[in-house]
């Protein structure tokens, strides 16, 4: 029996033909990066009809110079971007590698688009080796789906998450939506927003993600990544160009696709200002402040890069302020790794951690409390104190007058010897000493004779901020006097010369006076001293081909 078996197999082989290969056509295309003002070039190549499979390899030929890839289509869709992905980009018809979108490939020119990152031995090369095929390589991907944002359910309450992570589908990040749900719900965390770079391509993957974590919910992103500035479009599901400087590509006009898809825009680690050592990662974005729903006051832990760059990001937040400017405060991990594998100065998902007020636990109504302003920022993360800050019905993010306002302060969770303050546009007052769990503590303060003060709440642990809420705008009731012709505005008034007075707590502590003296630093940060040269090489010596993409 088994010689039987052998001899019908080799008779098998030998009358049935072998499965035909892809036919397979390179095209290898060299040259030198154009010496000229834009950050952007394209290599063209042709692609013959009955093409179903392209693959590219690319090499910037340089230890000291940085190109980026992506890919369009010959009506310029884009297909795809991976940044410094150091694998092949592969696109089919059914499937495509991570950062690329699969579809129809269609005959014409198609061009590889390579991004100037940092080109520090000019003239820079190139070496690029399109693989054209008429059969695919990769296997098709049904898990991917179009987007669809999801609720899970919920009662109106404050919910736990990071806004700034990112998968696999940026080139310079490795976990899968799995990994990143799994140590998020393992820190207590309730949402995650994936913020992948200039690539939409993880969305694809979200509702077989999302299934098989219900108790996670995956918020969509985009962290629009430039070399003036990254900025996350925190609910953007369709691309929006980046290249700046094209013809029609502004930030303006990426403001304006963002605005179309309902996303809320946000300044990332406004304060990285490193050079070389981080391309693009400080904002030096020309965008109408007005534009930025929110800004990104903490970027890792305080245990890790946080303490380096937090204070500079909350003075950003407190000019954007004081420009009559109302962003709401987040934080980020700026997660790559999924929370493992980190380095001396990366910090896991949910450090920090950002809580939205929201009616419940669903995408559009984590957007919606954003955009309302209802976020405290625990500046480390989810362990740090709880920190509540009302006056009567308004809560963080609303505006509204009165002759005398009264704020509330609620603490739990708070350590041994940590204190609560108010800071009143951007000068903090005398803290009080948190005494129980939880403590509640109220302030009687008056509003300016003109304009609208703002009012934040921070937990001082250590004598440091941990915890900061968004900004009540109080402004002082109009007069009904038909003589004065006074009347209120929006506009914001800065100083803290405001006359304040005392109210009783809530609880037994003593009534706390909210008229006094600013500290001699002038805002409620920590110290600033700077960063010495090696720690900062330190911070970044993990990032040669990420520089870029903090």
């Amino acid at each position: 029996m088994p010689r039987l078996r052998f001899a019908l197999a080799l008779l098998t082989a030998l009358v049935l033909p072998a499965p035909a290969r892809a036919a397979e056509t390179v095209q290898e295309l060299k040259g030198q990066v154009p010496m000229d003002s834009l950050e952007h070039f394209f290599v063209a190549f042709d692609v013959p009809p009955g093409t179903r499979e392209i693959e590219i390899a690319h090499d910037d030929l340089s230890d000291d110079n940085i190109l980026d890839w992506g890919l369009v289509d010959p009506h310029g869709v884009f297909r795809g971007w991976g940044g410094g992905n150091g694998e092949n980009a592969v696109v089919g018809e059914a499937a495509a590698t991570r950062s690329y979108l699969p579809g129809a490939i269609a005959p014409g020119t198609w061009s590889v688009v390579v991004g100037k990152a940092k080109i520090a031995a000019p003239p820079g090369e190139y070496e690029i080796t399109v693989t054209l095929r008429d059969a695919p390589t990769l296997a098709p991907q049904p898990e991917r789906a179009p987007y669809q944002p999801a609720t899970l359910g919920g009662e109106p309450r404050w919910y736990a998450g990071d806004f700034h992570v990112h998968s696999r589908d940026s080139g310079d990040a490795s976990p899968s939506l799995d990994v990143i749900a799994e140590f998020a719900r393992g820190r207590g965390l309730d949402f995650v927003v994936v913020t992948d770079h200039n690539t939409t391509s993880h969305l694809d993957f979200f509702a077989d993600a999302q299934a098989r974590h219900p108790d996670l919910l995956f918020v969509p992103g985009c962290e629009f990544t430039t070399y003036a500035g990254h900025m996350n479009a925190i609910g953007a599901t369709a691309w929006v160009d980046h290249k700046l400087g094209q013809p029609g590509v502004t930030i303006t006009a990426a403001a304006d696709a963002y605005d179309l898809q309902g996303a809320v825009l946000s300044a990332n680690h406004p304060a990285l200002a490193l050079g070389d050592l981080c391309i693009g990662c400080a904002w030096q974005l020309d965008l109408d402040s007005a534009r930025l729903g929110a800004v990104e006051i903490a970027t890792g832990g305080l245990d890790k890069a946080g303490m380096f760059f937090t204070d500079d990001a909350m003075r950003f937040w407190d000019d954007l302020c004081d420009a009559g400017h109302q962003p709401a405060p987040i934080g980020g991990s700026d997660d790559h790794k999924g929370g493992v594998d980190l380095g001396g100065f990366d910090s896991p998902i949910g450090d920090p951690t950002t809580l939205v007020y929201a009616d419940t636990l669903g995408v559009d109504a984590i957007l919606a409390g954003l955009r309302a302003g209802r976020t405290v920022v625990k500046l480390q993360g989810p362990g740090d104190p709880m920190l509540e800050l009302s006056s009567g019905t308004h809560v963080p993010g609303d505006s509204f007058d009165a002759d005398l306002a009264t704020l509330k302060v609620r603490v739990t969770g708070a350590p041994a010897g940590a204190s609560v303050r108010l800071v009143r546009d951007r000068y903090p007052l005398d803290a009080v000493p948190v005494a129980g769990d939880p403590f509640e503590h109220e302030f009687t303060i008056e509003p300016p004779e003109g304009g609208r003060s703002r009012w934040r709440g921070e937990v001082l642990v250590d004598g440091a901020p941990r915890t900061v809420t968004n900004h009540l705008w109080i402004g002082r009731a109009p007069t009904e006097s038909p003589t004065t012709g006074a009347a209120t505005t929006d506009a914001p008034t800065t100083g803290p010369d405001s006359t304040t007075s005392a109210a009783g707590s809530d609880t037994d502590s003593a009534s706390t006076s909210a008229s006094a003296t600013p500290s001699e630093t002038g805002c409620g940060c920590r110290s600033t001293a700077s960063p010495s040269p090696v720690l900062l090489a330190i911070l970044l010596l993990r990032r040669r081909r990420s520089a870029r993409a903090a």
